[in-house]
């Protein structure tokens, strides 16, 4: 049966409690990516190794303000070589690049939920017939 079939058919036979799971289950997915975000994982590469995009463009590095006239003086060749060795030190993460520029860790969870959609309806559809069962034999829905 094609996959939008067997959705229908859950919806036909199960409702309300179909509903009742997928919302679970991205409420679920968006508190762990939210958790995961603020606790400063990198979303992106977990994503990639899955073999998923996570639909963000990668654009290069910022360039450098063009030079005035009548600005500071250059940084010291020091004080050059310990940034270089501080950047080196700490890896670029995007994730949190993307939190401080595009409304927080919540919104960023909510995109990362969003292109997760494909793996959230198999879930779905896998736990539905159980939970069904189980609420109909605590008498809390009727079969």
């Amino acid at each position: 049966m094609a996959f939008s079939g067997r959705i229908k058919e859950l919806m036909r036979k199960y409702g309300k409690v179909a509903v009742g799971v997928h919302l679970s289950v991205s409420c679920a997915s968006i508190a762990g990516l939210y958790v995961a975000i603020n606790n400063n994982v990198d979303v992106e590469a977990v994503f990639r190794r899955f073999g998923m995009s996570p639909g963000v463009t990668v654009d290069g590095e910022a360039s450098p303000a063009p030079a005035s006239s009548d600005g500071p003086l250059p940084p010291r060749p020091s004080e050059v070589l310990q940034e270089e060795t501080e950047r080196e030190r700490q890896p670029r993460n995007r994730t949190m690049e993307l939190v401080a520029s595009s409304g927080g860790a919540l919104g960023l969870a909510l995109l990362c939920n969003k292109a997760l959609f494909p793996v959230r309806v198999p879930i779905t559809i896998a736990l539905t017939p159980p939970v069904a069962r189980a609420l109909s034999r605590w008498r809390v829905v009727k079969s």
